[in-house]
């Protein structure tokens, strides 16, 4: 388990030890740190396998998941990565699952969202060819898109070094979309809005988790450009529904600090396991992988069950950027929107 994970994870074991445990016995977190380097988390998940864990939660990247995916289903240790979105990392096999929406399902809700929610049907989509994570979403978005009968008028690219998008927003503008769709991570998309903002694309802006940190000071440009744009996440500290909003009281309770969607994962990942030991009733790693990919439940960050893959089935918060009164920008809880 990575550091930071165990961090995460921390809150859940506190609670179901104070519930009188799983199969009345208490949890132990044992955690390793990984760097995020997969040579460091391959030897942290060798050792923590000699020492006889069986059911790990971590890494947090996909980078570092797919180096100990396949060793994982090998030893018959459970698997479960909390915002690891690869879909290759749950191919390796029935102990390997995540808690986190893969790539592609982001672009499935954000066209469901876009044309039945905000009941647009013209959409400009930009994205970063080389990178996976921009590139599945963008795809998957156009594909949904079109089926539910939308039009999308302007198919722009780019590689991850770029900072001039004139050439993209131009095209971009002369397509007169009403949705421009931004797959990316929030330093590209700040620079991206401002760049389409400049040039008087109007259209609204929609993006992916990407975006988390788009609000924040590190994001140079990201100004009144931005505001009014919607993105999904996996879990939103405001949201509605009672179980998520149960999870975010207790967390800034306990740490003083509001609940990311990094926090909504970790805490649902270990209530995760403790549902499928409880399921299975045994510690048995095989007995709860199978029981875990029965699950069907309400849980910090939403409703999950598994598909075939083991990939959660599951709906995003819509967070919308809004002007506070304080005069910041922030990301606010808009609704809940599924695939």
């Amino acid at each position: 388990m990575k550091q930071k994970s165990a961090w995460l994870a921390a809150l859940a074991a506190e609670r179901i030890n104070t519930a009188g445990g799983v199969l009345g016995r208490q949890i132990v977190l044992v955690s390793e740190d990984d760097e995020n380097s997969p040579a460091l988390t391959a030897g942290a998940f060798e050792r923590l396998a000699r020492e006889g864990v069986n059911m790990i939660v971590g890494s947090s990247t996909s980078w570092a998941t797919m180096a100990i995916a396949e060793r994982a289903q090998s030893a018959g240790v459970l698997l479960i990565t909390l915002t690891a979105t690869r879909a290759e990392i749950t191919r390796a096999g029935d102990f390997v699952f995540r808690a986190s929406f893969i790539d592609s399902l982001q672009g499935i809700i954000a066209a469901n969202f876009a044309f039945n929610y905000l009941e647009l049907r013209r959409a400009a989509v930009l994205f970063a060819a080389d990178n996976d994570f921009s590139a599945s979403i963008a795809e998957a978005f156009r594909e949904r898109f079109a089926e539910l009968g939308g039009e999308v008028a302007a198919w722009e690219s780019y590689l991850s070094s770029t900072v001039d998008f004139s050439a993209q927003v131009c095209s971009i503008r002369a397509a007169d979309p009403d949705l421009v769709f931004l797959p990316n991570f929030f330093l590209d998309v700040a620079l991206q809005a401002e760049q389409l903002r400049a040039q008087g694309v109007g259209a609204v802006l929609l993006g992916a988790d990407g975006w988390d940190g788009i609000t924040g000071s590190i994001a140079p440009g990201a100004g009144d450009e931005i505001a009014g744009g919607f993105w999904l996440a996996p879990f939103a500290a405001d949201t509605a529904r009672p179980r998520g909003a149960e999870f975010a009281r207790a967390f800034e309770a306990r740490f003083s600090r509001p609940a990311s969607m990094f926090a909504a994962l970790g805490y649902d990942s270990m209530m995760l396991l403790a549902a499928a030991i409880s399921a299975a009733g045994s510690f048995c790693a095989a007995e709860a992988s199978a029981a875990l990919a029965r699950v069907d439940g309400e849980f910090a960050a939403g409703r999950i069950r598994f598909d075939e893959n083991r990939n959660p089935v599951r709906s995003a918060a819509i967070l919308e950027i809004v002007r506070m009164p304080d005069g910041s920008l922030a990301s606010v809880y808009k609704t809940t929107a599924g695939p």
